[in-house]
């Protein structure tokens, strides 16, 4: 998600000009904390999807539902953003920040958020957790071509060998996946579950520029509160389009049952249900702290970094085999994100000594 656009607002006239900086140390404690909550929820939310169905779970709309359940839990650091704008803003702090129009926006969003996490859901219910994390990071490949159309990114040498990488390992786990093809599972369930994780991936890579379109065409500026907020309407929607998906598949009146069913006993059942809703929220919540705090980049750097995590831990948890396919496949997936990124980090200095080239002839102009 690319939300690293700086844009300035003209304050009204009775407005006071208030200059928000906040200390080195300040940053570095609040980007540690939400790299941190990035890293759990990145981690922890597959495995306990996935842990849901291997106990006997079959609900597909409830588990959609519950990665973005917990959005209430956003109101909490939305409060504190909140007092904290009054205590330096006095009576001018605005308690919602979000305009009607960006509001819209997200909504929208947040609909096709709600369809994403059916599609991944109904992936995890088939999928080694091994397997799906490999292909979910082929949204690389969707966001860079959907990016090209909607928001005008060119595609440099490097981004084109990520897409090439990130295919061929996707190719290379459809041609070879049947090995890890769970017990009790026939091979249509089994490739059913593979294309929605990949049409689950090409949705991501779809509303990532859909985003950073939106941020390009709202009029005020983009803070880390203005953003939390669009989460939450994101969240809120993209849960409403899953209850409703609940009520037609009657999963309310289901619930009771599975969980007096389930392996591992009722009160756990609930526990994994609960853990799923906060542990996605996390990554949410750390995601957007990161871009806020440093860069999308690195918030793209970082979940890259934890897909070898996500492997290491499903082996050990769930005895997923990792086969020669997988392992071919892990590489090309890392190989294509460092490619994409070391293009991203050299576009980035580029544009940077541009614009202090640009900078300085403009001061030599104006003296």
């Amino acid at each position: 998600m690319s939300t690293n656009i700086d844009k300035e607002v003209e304050a009204g006239p009775q407005e006071p000009q208030i200059e928000k900086k906040m200390s080195k140390a300040m940053k570095l404690t609040l980007l540690v904390i939400n790299c941190t909550m990035l890293a759990i929820g990145n981690t922890g939310g597959p495995l306990l999807l996935r842990l849901y169905f291997v106990r006997g779970g079959k609900r597909k709309w409830l588990t959609s539902w519950l990665q973005t359940g917990g959005w209430p839990l956003v109101l909490v650091p939305l409060y504190i953003s909140y007092i904290s704008r009054r205590r330096k803003e006095g009576d001018f702090a605005k308690a919602i920040l979000i305009t009607p129009s960006l509001f819209a926006f997200c909504a929208g969003i947040g609909i096709l958020t709600g369809l994403d996490d059916y599609m991944y859901a109904y992936g995890s219910s088939y999928l080694p957790v091994s397997t799906s994390s490999i292909l979910i990071s082929s949204q690389l490949v969707f966001n860079a071509l959907f990016a090209l159309f909607l928001v005008r990114h060119k595609f440099t040498p490097y981004s084109i060998n990520a897409v090439i990488l990130l295919t061929i390992g996707a190719v290379v786990l459809g041609v070879r996946s049947g090995g890890d093809r769970p017990p009790n599972e026939s091979n249509f369930q089994y490739y059913l579950g593979f294309f929605m994780t990949i049409g689950a991936a090409a949705l991501y890579g779809l509303m990532l520029p859909l985003l950073e379109l939106t941020y390009m065409k709202t009029k005020q500026a983009i803070t880390y509160a203005l953003v939390m907020e669009m989460q939450m309407v994101l969240s809120f929607f993209a849960t409403a389009f899953c209850t409703i998906g609940m009520l037609m598949n009657n999963d309310f009146k289901v619930i009771p049952r599975e969980a007096s069913e389930y392996r591992r006993g009722e009160a756990t059942y609930y526990l994994v249900l609960v853990a799923i809703a906060v542990l996605w929220q996390l990554f949410f919540l750390g995601m957007v702290g990161v871009v806020s705090c440093s860069s999308s980049l690195h918030a793209g750097v970082l979940i890259s970094v934890l897909i070898p995590v996500s492997e290491i831990l499903a082996v050990f948890f769930f005895t997923e085999k990792f086969n020669a396919e997988k392992g071919i496949a892990l590489v090309l997936s890392l190989w294509g994100f460092a490619s994409y990124f070391y293009g991203e980090v050299k576009k980035y200095r580029k544009e940077k000594r541009l614009a202090e080239i640009e900078l300085r002839e403009q001061q030599e102009m104006e003296g």
